[in-house]
């Protein structure tokens, strides 16, 4: 009987279904990380999400793996240049979380749009401010206004969809795919940079995107501009992203992800008021985490039955 461990939380579908197919299971998304280099050897498969880091010790014990599972999109916890010289079949689930992640970023926008983050602490901390909150927090709306979208797949097309059914415009820009039915797709990322009241990145985190949001690239922004990161931390450099928000070039940087998790205490951008942030949930939600969960274990019985 094939040996299937999971060691990232999934929705207990996931191990029904491979349960039902067969396979002996492991459900060990309690065990502690540094345990799991001493029980890998025994497994033909494992299914991870984000918090597995299938590279180093803990690939090079897995002497008897087969296949890997990936519940979610971004495979940059797993050696993918070892997997492959060691013939290690690696499935992922590229569109189970993107409902979850487009949500994020739009609920990004929208707590920039009206201060809702600024308000809700202030009034925490200081309920006597209440009213003069009320005049200080006089935002603007969201119809109207341009989305400007740097990589337009599956999330960037999703938000783009919920955007504009709000009333905004949406322009985009995606190196890779120069057409998209619903999106104004532009030439350049700087005609995005330029044009756009709202931009929001859904890129991966590779050499080439590694700083691609810079201090040339803020300075082509329209004053007041509100950037979205709901893709990886790195691509957005941080310390200029600060001094942009510092100058007024940039109105908010709201993200999801940081270049180094969890940021360092004296990261600038845990102090700035204009800054909002959440802790790399984008694909964190039931639903998602239910889909994902189910079309991983399905990807992996499939990779499994082809051995």
């Amino acid at each position: 009987m094939l040996k299937v461990i999971l060691t990232d939380k999934l929705n207990e579908k996931a191990v029904k279904i491979l349960e039902n197919a067969g396979f002996e299971v492991n459900v060990a998304w309690d065990l502690p990380k540094d345990e799991l280099p001493k029980i890998i050897h025994e497994y033909d498969a494992v299914i991870v999400r984000g918090a597995t880091k299938m590279r180093g010790i803990l690939l090079e014990k897995a002497v008897n793996l087969k296949v890997i599972g990936r519940a979610g999109v971004g495979l940059d916890n797993i050696d993918l240049e070892t997997t492959m010289q060691r013939g290690i079949k690696v499935v992922n689930t590229p569109a189970a979380t993107t409902n979850s992640v487009a949500e994020l970023a739009l609920t990004m926008i929208l707590s920039s749009t009206r201060d809702v983050v600024k308000g809700t602490c202030e009034i925490k901390a200081h309920p006597e401010s209440f009213k003069s909150m009320k005049k200080e927090l006089f935002s603007r709306e969201i119809d109207g206004k341009t989305l400007g979208l740097i990589g337009t797949g599956r999330i960037g097309t999703s938000l783009a969809v919920k955007c504009k059914a709000l009333g905004m415009n949406a322009i985009g820009y995606d190196k890779f795919a120069p057409e998209n039915p619903v999106i104004d797709m532009k030439g350049s990322m700087e005609e995005i940079l330029q044009n756009a009241d709202y931009i929001s990145l859904h890129l991966p985190l590779t050499d080439e995107t590694k700083n691609m949001i810079g201090k040339d690239q803020f300075k082509l922004l329209k004053p007041g501009t509100v950037l979205v990161n709901c893709a990886r931390g790195g691509i957005v450099n941080e310390l200029e992203a600060v001094e942009a928000l510092d100058s007024g070039q940039l109105g908010y940087y709201c993200t999801d992800v940081f270049e180094k998790e969890p940021p360092d205490a004296d990261n600038p951008l845990l102090k700035h008021e204009n800054v909002i942030i959440s802790p790399h949930i984008g694909a964190q939600t039931k639903e998602g985490n239910m889909r994902a969960s189910v079309q991983a274990a399905e990807r992996v019985i499939e990779a499994l039955k082809e051995l």
